[in-house]
């Protein structure tokens, strides 16, 4: 795969924080058994059939890894260099060939129309800009090609879970490197331009309240 020359606005630049990035890589290694029985049953959905050669947003430490068939090849964008080693054992320990790209989703430097499928999970709340992420799938997907996600969103306006959203906003925002639990990430997805959009809302119970209202679907290309 091949970079193509950026034509947009300046790319949004990742800086690895040096305690927020280690605390990061230790938490979803930690974590990642937890947050996987929370989410097993949409990721099986929408993760189920996956081809063998994926691009992934955020790949962070391999908790989509599972997904792939055997022998599969993962394209994985993931900005956040304390990801990278945790990332390369988990490839390693399920056979799957890891290709890594140290840059942001909104500039994957692969070129136009040249992936099937695409997937996220837990990654258009932290980035910069969630609408040019989703230009840069749609940019960088063949026809017909398609873009899976599981993702954690703003829950309805006057319920509690949206109130504690918005009073935990500053530090669950400062703890997970820009994470922010107040996007629409439905209507960025809606509105991005795709063919095609299927979505399933539904809701984790989980200690993590601002982390329990989700979506999951498909968007083609």
């Amino acid at each position: 795969m091949t970079e193509s020359v950026a034509t947009m606005a300046p790319t949004p630049m990742f800086e690895t924080h040096q305690v927020r990035g280690r605390f990061n890589a230790a938490f979803f290694q930690l974590m990642g058994p937890y947050l996987e029985w929370n989410l097993r049953r949409h990721k099986r959905i929408t993760f189920g059939q996956l081809p063998r050669e994926v691009v992934e947003l955020g790949s962070g430490v391999g908790a989509n890894l599972r997904y792939l068939p055997d022998g599969a090849t993962l394209v994985a964008v993931e900005p956040n260099l304390h990801m990278h080693r945790r990332l390369q054992s988990a490839a390693d320990r399920r056979g799957v060939h890891l290709e890594l790209h140290d840059r942001v989703a909104e500039d994957t430097g692969l070129a136009d129309q040249s992936v099937d499928t695409v997937i996220s999970s837990l990654v258009l709340c932290s980035v910069a800009d969630p609408a040019r992420v989703l230009a840069e799938v749609r940019r960088i997907l063949r026809p017909g090609g398609s873009y899976h996600f599981v993702e954690h969103v703003a829950a309805r306006a006057g319920t509690p879970t949206r109130a504690v959203q918005r009073m935990l906003r500053r530090p669950w925002a400062w703890t997970f490197e820009g994470c922010s639990c107040e996007r629409d990430l439905e209507t960025a997805v809606r509105a991005a331009g795709f063919s095609s959009v299927a979505i399933d809302r539904y809701r984790l119970h989980t200690p993590f309240v601002p982390f329990n209202t989700h979506i999951a679907g498909t968007a083609c290309a």
